[in-house]
């Protein structure tokens, strides 16, 4: 009998450890969300869902090209997922398809977005300059995304994370598309 009473004890001390670490690094660590309608296709399909890294910006900066995960500057129910194309400090034009950066030292960048759009805006766009502590977002579905082009940006304490990785359906199971531009 006492060795019953030990075996029970150790296995719910087990289950107990097991359920902490699971809720600390479910309220730290890793997020999910799902994604919501079709602005970020063809890399992110609505109904998608993934995990996503709080603590990717807790040492380091937001990057052009990562996908964030983040609440809206304006009321709504549901966080956005869209991906970052202008840092603090620079402008974002869009023309004929292809988006430059314009640079707070005068350079100008040329994004090459062929690894992930498959249908480029010819719209003309030009922003304002990007606020410090913000970031100016574009969604992969250029044609059809509500984005930064409607004439906010994404303030970095409204970051909720970077996406991660895919888990459901499982037939896109694997790392989240985030492009690290050269």
């Amino acid at each position: 009998m006492t060795k019953l009473k030990n075996f029970a004890r150790e296995f719910l001390l087990i289950v107990l450890s097991a359920l902490v670490i699971f809720l600390l690094v479910q309220i730290f660590f890793v997020g999910r969300a799902v994604v919501n309608g079709s602005s970020m296709e063809p890399n992110l399909h609505n109904g998608q869902r993934l995990l996503i890294n709080k603590i990717a910006y807790a040492f380091s900066e937001p990057q052009r090209g990562d996908i964030v995960v983040f609440t809206p500057p304006y009321p709504s129910d549901n966080d956005l997922i869209k991906r970052i194309i202008g840092l603090p400090g620079e402008t974002v034009e869009m023309k004929d398809g292809v988006v430059y950066i314009h640079q707070s030292d005068g350079t100008v960048l040329t994004l090459d977005e062929s690894e992930y759009i498959e249908n480029p805006s010819m719209s003309y766009y030009i922003s304002s300059e990007i606020p410090s502590e913000s970031y100016f977002v574009l969604g992969d579905n250029r044609n059809n995304s509500s984005d930064s082009r409607g004439g906010w940006f994404v303030s970095r304490d409204s970051i909720h994370g970077k996406a991660w990785f895919t888990i459901w359906p499982l037939s896109e199971w694997g790392s989240a598309l985030n492009y690290a531009f050269p």
